[in-house]
């Protein structure tokens, strides 16, 4: 018996694009889940360009591109002065 013209045929695209419908509609949900989930972790940025800065000027002193006063003078100027 043909069902409104389409046989199986139809029937079986029917679920196919079911399936695919409810695949996109859970693929959405999980990336906006993953994206509002990433937002919030980030930290400042002020605050990561500080500390990396901090972390270049140590680093500089250690291979000895700089001396203690001129890292000291830079220290001062990121705010972390010790």
């Amino acid at each position: 018996m043909m069902y409104g013209g389409w046989g199986w045929g139809g029937m079986l695209f029917g679920g196919i694009f079911m399936i695919l419908f409810w695949v996109f509609v859970i693929a959405a949900v999980v990336w906006l889940v993953l994206a509002i989930g990433r937002r919030g972790v980030e930290p400042p940025a002020s605050s990561h360009a500080t500390s990396n800065a901090s972390a270049i000027l140590d680093e500089r002193l250690a291979r000895g591109e700089i001396d203690l006063e001129e890292y000291k003078a830079r220290k001062a100027a990121l705010g972390g002065g010790r």
